[in-house]
């Protein structure tokens, strides 16, 4: 037994120090953590630290790609921290966002090696990299002398922040100062990426085509300037530099050797030099905290000669890397016999400790996977818990923005009610009466309480960020002095002096119409509102050249502002402490944000008792904006009242008979509806949309005018019922609604509708309305008569009615031999009463079926006449009539000729 432990003991002794052994030649872990710049790029930074890897197979590289997210970069170096690096090099994607944790790192005493962009701190261990600047200041020289001190130049950078960019577009730019005629034309913005370029850089092209020359700050914004140029045509008078020199099919060495490129400036990766600055750093032996890397302009002239060498350095890497994988395999076939060796000398001691590690270890995991049963439970709970306030907290808001909006759309019904019997009360009102007078308060407050609850809508609409602007080139002078004289007769009556002052006569513009139109009408309300009579406002117009814009100012003489009120005049529902300045709070919120819809500003500057001035300031170029409406223009404007109401006799011209189905839940405004309709048509109420809807189908009205927001059946969707069923599909629609937005006008129109009006309306217009969509139902069904007498095939402007013909149509040809087809067994076939199948075919014909039916047969009886030699009386019988006596009354009666003659005259052409 003795020999026995001592041979474990020698055998244990023997495997610790193998393993000691074995252990210092363990591979050392560097962390790599990038943000790709590049795939081409990329791959030569790692192709790079691979080949100098091939020299320490000790070293173990583990890398993380953050593709261009700082965030993920800044969890990736943690991650890397995590797996107990020994070192840790890093390519920063942007610099302000890598540096804290680049701190944090090198504080715990982790060597941090900063590879091709800078942080912001000088907190890191090396760094190694190009010279930005350097890159910028030897591209100027090239294009300097390449375009022989003249020419135009673009540059095209990459990231504003990033460091890189920044640092070559300050050097190159300062650079190009030396050569005075040679004129940087602009720069542009490529986000280091190629798509950009293709998508940003026409636009540049077409407002200066006169260039010369394009430096993009890498190789791949070179090439999608390059694809630009030559889409254009341009390819061959633009000359084009890049930055990086890559090879490779994709690099830029390729692209200068086939010609796209002028030249390519080298802008080495720093793979090598960062791998063997590591090496040191590990090896505790000295070297260099900054290593900046050297460039190079690469052209026609030494293009050939780098590719060369980049393809032998290329092929001696693969030998290495061959040669590396031999060693590998000798390694581990040693390795493999060492440890068997081990194996057979110890295994029972062996089995011993790993049974025992693998009990301690099956305890440690049972524990570890409750407590983390237990962590995850309690974090799903509080997800759960936030997931659920989160939830509570939306529908609250929604719900709060829902009845928001519904109550401003609700106030628009009796505004209706208040407006349209005001209009025909002053209508009928004698000139200077205190009843007039009194009406005339009672319109102009309610149109002041219209347009607050349209501000109130405005307000819902920029919330949710569905505001629509359609911004056309308008000459601004003319646009405010038009809204500048309408409160002339104000200013007049409070003895203000009210001036416009323009600069210019002509000042071009680019802004919605409707839009400004309530800002300048806001701002102005707002001055009178704070200027005592007897002051003074002035609205000056001015061009500012400097920022391509035009300055609309309006200053007043009033109560002014303290600087806490200035900081708080834009906010939504503030109100001052000024006495007497009551107001919704709402205007100039309203105001500020309609301009920065058109990426303009406003201002104020004001002091207390000496006045206010608002500054506003919009684009004289067409703005860049980040979402246009294509939304078609709203249609006329209800709230401008009809002063001229149709007269009765006019009105029933076409209408005398005709039948109008009102669906209205209001009790008020339906019986409104009806007393201002029923002198002129029948009338018809429902006062739900499934009411209204059977009502549809049961009575096929000639008219139906309809509420939106209906209990049962919205308006949209009781549109949409009555164009899909061929008994209800010809009849016009009416959509009444307080939705004003123009997405909900379309959704209306998009639906059926025939006309979509807003509340409040003007009965009059509703009246012409009617009037209108009658008349042109005439003209259609007068059409169709006329066609039908030609072709059975009636061109319908409806689907559903076209479909209705062509199957009533077939139906009657199938049976044209019987002369006891009847109109019950027509109504039968088709799915319908014989009264709904009457008032159809009468709704779109203007004839009954019995005509319809007749007018086919013959339709088809002259058809045979003209094209067959048989005789009257069997055309009579093939097409249905009961005999050839009534065939031929009833054929001279529709054609002014008989049977026989126009049998006689076909004959004779043929």
């Amino acid at each position: 037994m003795s020999i026995i432990q001592k041979f474990l003991l020698w055998g244990l002794l023997f495997v610790v120090m193998g393993c000691s052994s074995h252990e210092k030649k363990e591979k050392i872990t560097i962390g790599f953590a990038q943000c790709t710049n590049g795939d081409e790029w990329r791959k030569a930074m790692v192709a790079g630290m691979e080949k100098e890897l091939g020299f320490h197979p000790e070293v173990k590289l583990l890398m993380k790609d953050a593709h261009d997210n700082s965030q993920l970069q800044v969890q990736q170096i943690r991650e890397l921290v995590a797996a107990h690096v020994d070192l840790l090099i890093i390519s920063p994607n942007e610099a302000q966002p890598i540096t804290p944790v680049v701190e944090e790192v090198f504080n715990q005493g982790i060597p941090v090696i900063i590879v091709d962009r800078r942080t912001t701190s000088k907190l890191y261990t090396a760094y190694v990299g190009g010279d930005n600047h350097q890159i910028g200041h030897t591209a100027g020289l090239y294009v300097g002398e390449l375009l022989q001190k003249k020419g135009r130049v673009l540059e095209v950078t990459g990231t504003p922040s990033a460091s890189a960019a920044s640092d070559r577009h300050q050097a190159f730019a300062a650079t190009l100062k030396n050569y005075p005629n040679i004129q940087l034309v602009t720069s542009l913005n490529g986000d280091w990426e190629q798509p950009f370029v293709i998508q940003r850089l026409p636009d540049v092209l077409k407002t200066h085509p006169d260039l010369d020359l394009i430096f993009a700050q890498n190789d791949r914004m070179a090439l999608g300037v390059y694809q630009v140029c030559k889409a254009m045509g341009l390819e061959k008078r633009i000359k084009i530099v890049g930055v990086d020199g890559l090879s490779g099919p994709s690099g830029g060495l390729q692209f200068v050797e086939d010609g796209i490129f002028k030249a390519t400036l080298l802008y080495p990766t720093g793979g090598e030099e960062a791998i063997r600055t590591a090496i040191r750093i590990l090896d505790k032996e000295p070297y260099v905290k900054e290593n900046i890397l050297g460039t190079m302009v690469i052209d026609s002239t030494n293009v050939h000669i780098l590719k060369q060498q980049t393809e032998k350095i290329v092929d001696q890497r693969q030998d290495i890397q061959q040669q590396q994988l031999r060693i590998e395999q000798q390694n581990r076939l040693y390795s493999s016999q060492q440890t068997v060796l081990y194996i057979l000398g110890v295994s029972l001691l062996t089995a011993v400790v790993f049974g025992g590690i693998a009990y301690t270890s099956l305890r440690s995991n049972r524990r570890i996977t409750q407590q983390l049963k237990g962590q995850n439970e309690e974090i799903s709970n509080q997800k759960n818990t936030i997931a659920d306030l989160a939830e509570q907290a939306r529908q609250s808001t929604e719900a709060k923005l829902g009845f928001f909006t519904s109550f401003s759309h609700e106030l628009r019904t009796p505004l209706t009610l208040i407006l349209s019997p005001v209009q025909e009360l002053l209508t009928a009102s004698l000139p200077g009466s205190s009843q007039r007078k009194d009406l005339e308060v009672i319109q102009r407050n309610a149109h002041w309480l219209l347009k607050l609850v349209d501000q109130l809508l405005d307000f819902r609409k920029i919330e949710v960020g569905k505001m629509p602007i359609q911004v056309v080139e308008t000459n601004l002078v003319e646009f405010t002095g038009n809204l500048v004289q309408a409160f002339e007769k104000t200013a007049r009556q409070r003895g203000i002096d009210l001036r416009f002052l323009p600069s210019e006569p002509v000042m071009k513009a680019w802004f919605d119409g409707n839009l400004l139109d309530k800002v300048i009408v806001n701002v102005l309300s707002n001055a009178f509102k704070f200027t005592p009579d007897q002051g003074k406002i002035t609205v000056i117009l001015q061009p500012d050249d400097a920022k391509e814009s035009i300055r609309l100012t309006i200053e007043d003489n009033g109560y002014g502002m303290t600087e806490e009120q200035q900081k708080h005049v834009f906010e939504w529902f503030y109100q001052g402490t000024t006495a007497g300045t009551g107001g919704s709070g709402i205007g100039l919120a309203l105001a500020r944000e309609l301009i920065q819809l058109h990426n303009g500003t406003i201002t104020v500057r004001s002091r207390p008792n000496q006045g206010s001035s608002f500054e506003i300031c919009l684009p004289s170029t067409k703005p860049i904006l980040g979402e246009v409406s294509l939304l078609p223009k709203s249609p006329p404007n209800q709230h401008d009242w009809l002063t001229e109401v149709p007269s009765e006799a006019d009105t029933r011209v076409n209408a005398e008979a005709a039948t109008v189905l009102v669906i209205e839940d209001n009790t008020e405004l339906r019986a409104f509806l009806t007393r201002k309709l029923k002198p002129y048509y029948q009338i018809m109420e429902a006062a739900d949309g499934t009411a209204g809807l059977r009502l549809a189908f049961d009575t096929l009205p000639d008219v139906i005018i309809s509420d939106v927001m209906l209990p049962g059946t919205l308006g949209t969707q009781l549109v949409e019922a009555l164009k899909q069923d061929w008994r209800t599909s010809h009849i016009p629609v009416i959509l009444l609604t307080a939705r004003t937005a123009q997405e909900h006008q379309v959704e209306g129109v998009q639906s059926g509708a025939d006309l979509y009006l807003t509340k409040p309306f003007d009965p009059a217009f509703l009246l012409e309305s009617l009037k209108t969509l009658l008349k042109n139902r005439q003209l259609v069904r007068e059409h169709f008569r006329r066609e039908l007498a030609i072709d059975t095939s009636v061109p319908i402007s409806q689907a559903n009615d076209r479909k209705f013909i062509q199957e009533l149509t077939a139906l009657v040809e199938k049976n044209m031999t019987r002369s006891d087809l009847s109109v019950e067994e027509l109504a039968r076939e088709m799915g319908l009463s014989r009264v709904q199948l009457y008032r159809k075919v009468k709704a779109l014909l203007d004839c009954g079926v019995t005509d319809f039916i007749q007018s086919l047969r013959l339709t088809q009886a002259r058809e045979l006449l003209a094209t067959q030699s048989i005789s009257i009386a069997e055309v009579a019988y093939q097409v249905g009539f009961s005999s050839p006596t009534y065939f031929s009354t009833a054929f001279k009666g529709k054609y002014n000729i008989s049977p026989s003659d126009f049998k006689n005259l076909n004959q004779r052409k043929s």
